[in-house]
């Protein structure tokens, strides 16, 4: 018996028993993404999807700050690592993504001095013990990484730390959901949002979901029975035609956010146009520094220019952040892409929706 069922099966069963009810309601087919690999994998883990009415299907968004790390800026990532008196430091499953020809795993290999850290305040622990090297930080991640980056590079300014550098590969949550919606072959009818980046940005930038797309949405927490919680109230707000978003996760998510967090964001980083993996380059859905930081920018010391470089033949890696494929729908899948040997990077990161369907079914 799993964990799960040990601690809240009375709970759950009512929760789906309300689940049923609104689904029966709902008198067609709908479709809902869970925009937070975390969610995805809490998902697939304790088989939530088994326990869904055969009318609302979950489809996974792009939630894996991995996995929508485009393959060029693994192609720079790589560049950079090999560069002589460099040491990369970066988040350990971005070093099994594969680049072009070969990434961080396989520079690391080939000699490079690549490690795996923890946190960014670890990176310039590395720069403070290894003054005569460059520390190039692997700066992954949505709206609940930045702060703690921003943090770092205000750390290495106050110590004077000159060869510390970080790679910019941040992304902003909502302009996603905002490029998802507007692809007309998009089948979305509600999204389970994540906890953690709203923890940070709060309610507020998701209201173009209501304002605009008229697309129920419910900010989510990570425990089984706060996620059947949250697909129940979608399906109350499918069928009652409320297209508000709703907090479901109050004990962790204020409304307004962190304002503490976005101040020490937006002081060192600004919005930027960046490219996400096979969706192409977005408006405002990234991050940059701002001009009064750019010392610490990687690809600017290094001279490194963006990079576009084609996906792995065959991987629907794209497709499946954009909730257009599952996992399953890719001929490489639990073939010639797994986990030992992955060919994208939604089998690689332990928040990929290809891993959590491979390693717990679908």
């Amino acid at each position: 018996m799993s964990g799960f069922e040990l601690q809240d099966a009375a709970l759950a069963a009512k929760i789906s028993a309300a689940l049923a009810r609104e689904a029966a309601g709902l008198g067609r087919a709908v479709s809902l993404m869970e925009v937070c690999g975390t969610h995805t994998m809490a998902i697939a883990r304790h088989g939530l999807r088994r326990l869904l009415p055969p009318n609302i299907r979950l489809l996974s968004g792009p939630g894996c700050p991995v996995c929508v790390s485009a393959q060029g800026d693994i192609d720079r990532a790589v560049e950079i690592s090999r560069l002589p008196g460099v040491i990369t430091a970066s988040f350990g499953d971005m070093l099994r993504v594969r680049g072009t020809r070969l990434g961080l795993d396989g520079a690391r290999s080939a000699g490079a001095d690549v490690r795996v850290v923890y946190s960014p305040s670890d990176a310039v622990a590395i720069a403070r013990q290894n003054p005569g090297k460059n520390i190039v930080f692997i700066g992954a991640g949505f709206e609940t990484t930045a702060p703690a980056i921003a943090a770092a590079v205000l750390a290495a300014q106050e110590e004077n730390l000159g060869n510390f550098f970080v790679l910019p590969l941040l992304k902003l949550v909502p302009p996603a959901l905002r490029a998802i919606l507007s692809d007309e072959s998009a089948k979305i009818d509600g999204f389970l949002l994540p906890g953690h980046v709203s923890a940070v940005i709060g309610v507020a930038p998701y209201r173009m979901l209501e304002s605009e797309y008229k697309i129920p949405s419910v900010i989510a927490g990570f425990e089984p029975v706060e996620i059947l919680h949250a697909v129940t109230r979608l399906a109350a707000k499918i069928k009652a035609g409320d297209a508000s978003v709703e907090n479901a996760y109050r004990r962790a998510v204020p409304d307004e956010g962190n304002p503490a967090a976005l101040e020490l964001l937006y002081k060192v980083f600004e919005p930027a146009n960046v490219s996400w993996r096979a969706i192409g380059k977005l408006p405002g859905s990234g991050l940059m520094f701002r001009a009064a930081y750019g010392k610490f920018d990687a690809a600017q010391k290094f001279n490194i220019p963006e990079m576009e470089s084609a996906e792995p033949p065959g991987c629907l890696c794209g497709a499946v952040l954009t909730g257009r494929a599952l996992p399953p729908d890719c001929g490489l899948f639990g073939k010639e892409c797994t986990p030992a040997d992955a060919v994208g990077p939604c089998m690689v990161s332990s928040e990929g929706s290809c891993a959590a369907w491979y390693n717990y079914g679908g």
